[in-house]
């Protein structure tokens, strides 16, 4: 695998097992005791009771509303995977505004760090907001209260 540089698919390999290899981590955890939690709530005891099958449990009724801590982690995470990506682009020497944003500390030419900054609060906020919007979609009675 190449260390650095872009050109191929072969060169993202690094790149993102070194930005998402604890993040995957973390949510599978979170998402395995989630789910544990709900295949336990008095709803899912009731549809084994109708006679549901299990995979008709799981993927319909508990993984939708297990997704939701999963979902809150997922928009913490991206917002670390921000900050993460302007090493990783500096480190193996992809192109792009975390490098311009590192090149500009070193150069000390702060209207391009500001910029950056800026660019990635705003991303930040967006994100948690989508987050926020997305809870409604995932599990009904937030929608209702």
């Amino acid at each position: 695998l190449p260390a650095y540089g872009r050109g191929t698919a072969a060169h993202l390999v690094l790149p993102a097992i070194a930005l998402g290899w604890y993040p995957v981590a973390a949510m599978t955890r979170t998402l395995r005791s989630s789910m544990l939690d709900v295949l336990e709530s008095d709803y899912v005891r009731m549809e084994r009771a109708i006679g549901l099958p299990e995979r008709t449990i799981v993927w319909r009724y508990a993984l939708r509303n297990a997704a939701v801590p999963l979902v809150t982690m997922v928009g913490v995470y991206f917002a670390n995977m921000l900050g993460g990506a302007f090493v990783i682009e500096v480190v193996f020497a992809w192109p792009g505004v975390g490098r311009t944003v590192v090149d500009a500390v070193f150069a000390r030419d702060f209207p391009v760090v500001q910029a950056g900054v800026m660019l990635s609060a705003v991303v930040f906020v967006v994100v948690n907001l989508l987050v926020d919007l997305s809870y409604g979609f995932i599990d009904p009675r937030i929608r209702r209260g």
